[in-house]
């Protein structure tokens, strides 16, 4: 009974069996496992992976670099994708089988950061493709090399390390850098070499690359930077002046820098030093004839000799010539003679002057140009104080407002000028410090108030009435430079009754009394009145006296008969 039983199993053993039987393939299918190679039959590899399945597989999937072929009996690790197709064969892959080893160990070296072994195998959009033992990665172009790679030939299927960048498994994507690789090694033997250096040491390079400011140069395995400036004493203008490309030069090493692993390099430093000693070849004072070699906006460069540069600066190059570019006084490579205004042996800087070795052209002027002579000239410019009027080829004096007429304000005598006119003036200063000429075009006449004839207050002065208005009359008085003033409404008569403007009339005659000289305001003041109360007085002093008991209109008729009869 019990023997029939398990002979025959029940429908509910039959579902457990299948049940496991399903398990199994679960576990399976889209994993690796062990086979054994049962036949290698037409480039095909016949191999049994258990559960009495056998599945074919391609020879060529077995093959690559430093691989061994398959033989009957050998055990394999195969991928297994499906337990059975439609044929009743197992599905297999050592292809995947090799790309699931490769991503387990590749995890593991991207975790330690090791690099990995690989080969270039194509070519791709943007880079490059790389075989890992298995799995494929991008190589983007940028990680090739420390520097940019036209030909990549050399490289391709060829074995050598790799960073992994990213990885990315469930896509199935890699990305790895020969160029992470190239410059940790590069780093570390740039370590090393630089530990063997020496500041101060000189050492023998080939020049590999120039760039605008200076030249890299290999010391066997690191490179140094040349400097352009270290390159010469000399000023120059770019480095291949100096090097070329595969050059080997000499060179000293200026500096390292431990941390950047950078080292800068000078080939001047073998050289004698042309500022030793320049204070002593170049005193203060002394003239010398150099060549322009640069020209900026501040001025101008002049090389003594090679090695030693001065800077003329521009408001050293000419006396006159002022806010003006230097190039338009000088050139570059002009022979110029120049003199020495200071010297900084320390910061390496001499000032020179072009103007110095001239004769000072405000002394030559001031010597030829007295205060007190005239000149004439053409207005060069009309300003809001004054004229500039050219005394000379390169020198403008100045007419002030102040200076241009007696009488008239300067704003209004300003207005009998235009740009152009030839006009004459007095010199009344030469400042030679400050660089200035001042003229006067109004002393050309002379003072009208000196030339008044030595008036003083309490003259008598005869007048002509110029202008009448309601505050009073203008009057001028003397023949060659008459002299304006102002006799005040109330000092037009002793009587209250005779001050009225109206009375008088343009060109009548009066005499009137200077009451008043005020030379800063350029003011006399007369008065008609004050003349009358003086003449009063006198003829009372003259004609009567206290006791004669006469009246004053007898005093006066008297003082008017003895007037009639002279």
């Amino acid at each position: 009974m019990s023997d029939t039983q398990t002979s025959n199993p029940s429908r509910g053993d039959f579902a457990d069996m299948l049940e496991a039987s399903l398990a199994s393939r679960d576990l399976m299918e889209g994993s690796v496992i062990k086979g054994t190679v049962t036949a290698v039959e037409n480039d095909f590899v016949i191999i049994d992976v258990g559960l009495k399945t056998e599945g074919r597989v391609q020879l060529r999937e077995f093959a690559g670099p430093g691989a061994v072929l398959p033989k009957t009996g050998d055990q394999v690790d195969i991928y297994l994708e499906r337990i059975e197709n439609a044929m009743g064969e197992a599905v297999l892959s050592r292809d995947k089988a090799r790309r699931e080893e490769a991503w387990d160990r590749l995890e593991t070296q991207y975790e330690t950061k090791e690099p990995v072994a690989g080969a270039i195998v194509g070519r791709v959009k943007g880079g490059f493709t790389v075989d890992l033992g298995g799995a494929s990665a991008f190589l983007p172009g940028s990680q090739v090399d420390i520097r940019p790679v036209r030909d990549v030939t050399p490289l391709m299927n060829k074995e050598q390390p790799f960073a992994i960048l990213k990885m990315d498994r469930p896509r199935g994507n890699i990305v790895v850098s020969r160029r992470a690789v190239l410059e940790e090694s590069r780093a570390e033997q740039r370590a090393e070499l630089v530990g063997q250096l020496a500041e101060g040491e000189v050492r023998e390079g080939v020049v590999k690359n120039i760039t605008d400011y200076g030249a890299f140069v290999d010391l066997g395995g690191i490179d140094g930077l040349l400097h352009v400036t270290d390159m010469s004493w000399s000023r120059v203008g770019h480095p291949s002046e100096v090097v070329e490309v595969g050059q080997t030069v000499n060179v000293q090493i200026i500096k390292i820098n431990k941390e950047t692993q950078r080292i800068s390099l000078g080939m001047k430093q073998l050289q004698a030093d042309p500022w030793e000693g320049v204070d002593a070849k170049y005193p203060v004072g002394a003239t010398f004839t150099g060549r322009v070699t640069n020209i900026a906006e501040y001025g101008a460069f002049v090389e003594l000799e090679p090695g030693v540069e001065g800077l003329v600066h521009v408001s050293e190059m000419s006396w006159t010539k002022k806010n003006i570019h230097p190039g338009k006084i000088v050139s570059t490579s002009q022979e110029v003679e120049v003199m020495v205004l200071d010297v900084d042996a320390d910061k390496r800087r001499i000032s020179l002057g072009i103007k110095q070795v001239q004769r000072n052209p405000w002394e030559i002027f001031a010597e030829t140009h007295p205060a007190g002579s005239e000149v004439e000239g053409e207005v060069k410019n009309i300003t809001e104080f004054g004229l500039f009027i050219g005394v000379d080829e390169e020198l403008d004096g100045m007419v002030h407002l102040s200076d241009l007429d007696w009488d008239r304000s300067g704003e209004e005598a300003i207005q009998d000028y235009s740009k152009g006119d030839m006009v004459r003036a007095k010199i009344l200063d030469v400042d030679v410090e400050k660089e200035r000429i001042s003229l006067g075009i109004k002393q050309l006449a002379g003072d009208p108030l000196e030339d008044a004839g030595g008036v003083a207050r309490g003259a008598t002065v005869t007048c002509t009435v110029t202008e009448v208005t309601s505050g009073g009359i203008e009057v001028t008085f003397g023949d060659e430079n008459p002299v304006k003033a102002f006799i005040r409404k109330s000092d037009l008569s002793r009587d209250r009754a005779e001050q009225r403007p109206e009375r008088f009339s343009v060109g009548d005659k009066v005499d009137a009394r200077v009451t008043n000289i005020d030379k800063a305001s350029r003011r006399i003041s007369l008065s008609i009145k004050a003349l009358e109360v003086a003449e009063e007085k006198e003829a009372v002093q003259q004609y009567g006296s206290a006791d004669s008991g006469a009246s004053l209109g007898d005093i006066l008729g008297a003082a008017l008969k003895d007037q009639t009869k002279e």
